[in-house]
């Protein structure tokens, strides 16, 4: 990082020296005294780099790290082309922050431009931005961007992750915005209900596809109905998925929204993770966040800056429509890299397998006792399950073996499973699961 090393005593005199100042102090001066800490900052004494390795090592070796995944409910382990890791973290782009002086940033600013042409080539959508934070994130900013002065409801699906409807939730409070929840019939979103829910007052809909449950929604049908009664259709997608599903466009949706770790972003407890975030021409003008366009400069040839991106964000903060002002340019990078290793057919192909992965492991888990399909309808790479047994001792058989098993689910779904497979999951470890929850079964 030695671009990254802080200017010297020396050259920080000279500087002051040439705004005619003899110290720092005197260039504070206008600084009150009483607002000065005018003590040393608390921090324990420094350590030599092998002590903060030993340090470091020991944390990390509290981690589990399981063999076998076969979980997700939103973060996804995909495989990661080795390339994608070795062109992120050069020097040049390892960082998050907003490139606003353009004539010293082409290069990552043109690596946010394709990012957001990738996006938009994946949901089919006109625009895309490259500054939120995660996926729930992403869906909440998308809700608060359809708020209308007359139109001030948001109905969100029973379907929809409960984590990013808890971010909805905390987003919409104080903004005016009534969030109402469309309930669920058969892992679904109950069409009749929702049609129901929707009226003049409702600013946006926002289904899941897949859903939480794993299911395949009719957005088609959803689309349809929401945009005959004027009303903005957010689509909350999985990328991987779209490798193999009808884009959000294809359905009518006015904002393509998801988490953007499956897309070669390493699983991790707490991030970085990435919320991808795309709309239609008429809306781009409200997108939140950094959209890079792509101009001439004064030789004519390609160059690329900040665009469309309006100032009260930064400088009159209570009357933005958004509080996001950074940028996740190295996550967006990751995404880009990602995909451009990948490409349409190896998209694809992580799609298909992911998907026959998912419809092997829950054909083998149906010819245990105790194992059946909650529901009936066509899924991706998620199912719930029932159980047989005592749920947290079969989780804990597997973690023993060094087994992710399904996710738990709460509340009224108690003693269900969510299970997930990817492209990593091989017939092997899936027969070995089999074989485990068997031994699990006998005791």
């Amino acid at each position: 990082m030695g671009t990254y090393i802080p200017n010297s005593i020396k050259e920080q005199q000279e500087m002051l020296k040439i705004i005619g100042k003899q110290s720092m102090e005197e260039l504070f001066i206008h600084i009150p005294n009483e607002v000065k800490l005018n003590r040393p900052f608390y921090l324990p004494e420094g350590q030599s780099e092998m002590e903060v390795r030993r340090k470091i090592t020991a944390m990390a070796g509290r981690n589990i790290v399981f063999t076998s995944i076969f979980r997700g409910c939103g973060a996804y382990n995909h495989y990661i082309p080795a390339i994608v890791k070795q062109v992120t973290s050069k020097e040049e782009f390892v960082t998050a922050y907003t490139p606003y002086q353009a004539e010293i940033s082409q290069g990552i600013l043109q690596s946010i431009f394709e990012y957001q042409t990738m996006i938009c080539e994946l949901t089919g959508m006109d625009v895309s931005n490259a500054s939120v934070y995660d996926g729930a994130t992403a869906a909440a900013e998308a809700v608060i961007m359809c708020k209308e002065r007359k139109r001030r409801k948001a109905v969100i699906s029973q379907t929809v992750n409960p984590e990013t409807i808890e971010t909805i939730r905390t987003y919409c409070q104080g903004t005016g915005l009534e969030v109402v929840i469309a309930p669920a019939k058969d892992g679904r979103t109950d069409i009749e209900q929702l049609n129901s829910l929707v009226d003049e007052d409702t600013a946006c809909v926002l289904i899941q596809q897949p859903n939480y449950f794993g299911q395949l929604e009719e957005t088609e049908l959803i689309g349809s109905m929401v945009k005959n009664r004027g009303v903005k259709y957010i689509a909350s997608c999985n990328p991987i998925s779209l490798g193999v599903l009808k884009t959000p466009a294809e359905y009518g949706a006015d904002i393509a929204v998801g988490e953007g770790q499956p897309l070669g972003i390493p699983l991790s407890f707490g991030g970085p993770y990435l919320g991808f975030m795309a709309a239609t021409k008429e809306l781009m003008r409200k997108l939140p966040g950094r959209i890079v366009g792509e101009t001439k400069d004064a030789k004519g040839e390609r160059a690329f800056v900040l665009t469309l991106q309006a100032r009260e964000q930064h400088i009159r903060r209570e009357k933005a429509s958004s509080n996001i002002c950074s940028n996740q340019a190295l996550c967006a990078m990751t995404a880009a890299v990602y995909l451009s290793t990948m490409g349409k057919k190896g998209l694809e192909q992580a799609a298909v397998l992911s998907m026959s992965k998912a419809h092997y492991l829950a054909n083998r888990l149906e010819e245990l006792e105790g194992y059946r399909l909650v529901y009936s309808g066509e899924y991706f790479n998620e199912f719930v399950t029932t159980c047989k047994g005592n749920v947290d001792n079969i989780l804990l058989a597997l973690k023993e073996r060094g087994y992710l098993g399904g996710y738990p689910l709460k509340g009224q779904y108690e003693g269900q499973l969510l299970w997930c497979a990817t492209e990593v999951n091989t017939k092997e470890e899936i027969d070995s699961l089999i074989t485990i929850l068997k031994e699990v079964e006998s005791l």
